[in-house]
Formats: structure tokens, sequence, C-alpha cells
């Protein structure tokens, strides 16, 4: 029993300095022998847990974010059966993807501040292999969130949308990355509301109208001078700009996904 519980330490102990390091140093920066160093732990017992650097970060970032994308789906889940087959509006699918990682990030045993810091690290690491693992891992998740999206917004060709998703994601995970994401949120949200999920809310609904605004966004023209072309409200040049520009660009090699 000793023995079997000592192992379970040495493990936890691994997997946090795990995660300290890939905050401060990404994937490639960060070593086997600094994180049992980190963990006062054998070299060799990454590999006797987890068999090596690369299992490790991937149970690592497993145990952080496999609870995230169960609750994002439960969440999505619910609203979809709330709108009796019909497509969810760009806020609600939104706050499926956005209010279960703030909630996350409130709480200090599932991570707290760090997991914000964790979620946009793993999103803007450039390391093949880690992408190629949350990449795979999360494919269900990222399908639903798209055909979500895909339903809200019809007039947006698959592979444009592909991208947008994309984009917003990224700016996102660029600012959670950041060690003062916390604080900036704070900025964003100075007025105490009653409940942690009224913050939530309420830091919502100062995101969504700029994250919207991007996926509803015409197309410019790529092939006019203007590096900007003025927005169009007619819905139907609207849908086929969109889908000239996404024939344009079949070629160009697509993001494999989209959210960790």
């Amino acid at each position: 029993m000793a023995a079997s519980e000592s192992g379970q330490d040495t493990r936890e102990r691994l997997l946090d300095a795990a995660e300290q390091f890939f905050l401060e140093h990404g994937y490639d920066g960060t070593s086997s022998r600094m994180i049992t160093a980190g963990a006062d732990a054998n070299l060799a017992a990454v590999n006797y847990h987890f068999g090596g650097k690369e299992g490790l970060f991937h149970a690592m970032l497993a145990g952080r974010l496999d609870v995230l994308h169960a609750e994002r789906l439960a969440l999505l889940d619910r609203y979809e059966r709330d709108a009796a087959g019909k497509p969810l509006s760009c806020e609600r699918i939104l706050t499926a993807l956005f209010i279960p990682a703030l909630a996350l990030a409130r709480d200090p045993a599932r991570g707290g501040k760090d997991f914000l810091r964790l979620l946009g690290r793993a999103y803007v690491d450039p390391s093949p292999a880690l992408r190629s693992f949350l990449t795979e891992r999360y494919a269900p998740t990222i399908g639903r969130f798209k055909d979500a999206f895909a339903r809200a917004l019809p007039h947006i060709e698959r592979q444009e949308l592909s991208w947008r998703l994309h984009f917003l994601m990224g700016a996102l995970a660029y600012t959670l990355a950041g060690a003062d994401a916390w604080k900036l949120i704070a900025q964003l949200n100075p007025v105490k509301s009653a409940s942690q999920r009224g913050d939530d809310e309420r830091l919502l609904r100062r995101l969504a109208p700029f994250l919207i605004a991007g996926l509803q966004a015409p197309l410019p023209d790529l092939d006019g001078d203007a590096l900007i072309a003025a927005p169009k409200h007619d819905k139907q040049k609207m849908v086929a700009r969109t889908r000239s520009a996404a024939r344009r660009t079949a070629g160009a090699r697509l993001p494999r996904g989209v959210a960790p």
C-alpha cells in the first residue's frame, strides 16, 4: 500500500511539474530532466509512469481538458434540446464554448486561474505532436461546435467557416495564454454581480458581439484593389461572394481543429 501511494504521489508531482513548465516554456522548451528536477523525482520516473515525455504531456493535458470538453458538450446538448430542432444563435453556441472554461478557471481544485493560461498555451503551442494529439482527441467536440455554427450561419460555406472559427479561437487563445489573463478579465468586468455565473455571463455579453461580428462579416473582395471591400448588406451578394472566395481558396491548407 505504501509503495502504491508513493508511486501515485510521484505521478501527481510529475503532472504538476509538467503543467508548470509547459506554461512557462511550452512543449518543445521543456525537457524530461527539467520536469523530474521540479518534481523531485528520478529521471526514469517519466518513462515508468507515462512512457516518456510525450505520454506525460498527453496525460497532463487530458486531465484538464477532458473535463472541459465534457462540460461544453453537455451544455451544447442542453441548449439544442431546448431549441427543439431549431438552429441555435451564435450567442448560445459561444456560451456553451466559453462558460465552462471560465467556470473551471474559478475552481482552484481544477486548475484555478492557471487553467485559462493552460487552455491558451495548448492552442498556440507549435509542437506538431501536441497539436495532433489535441486535434484527434477532441475531434468530436470540435465537430459538434462546427456543426452548430454551420446551422446558425447557413450562408457561410463550411470551408470559410472553418477559417473564421480558427481565427476566433486563435484570438481568444492568444489572450488567455498571457500571464495577466485574469487581470484583463477583471478589467473587462469591474462590476461584481451576485454570483460568479452572473460575472461570467456579463463578460460573455461584452465578448460575444466582437466575436460574432467576425463570424458574420462579409468577405473582402479578394480580386479588387481595395484592402477591405465596403460591406454589402444584400444577402444574395454576400452568399455569392462567400462561395466565390471559398472556391478560390480551396487549395489552401485548412486548420485541422478549432479549439483545444
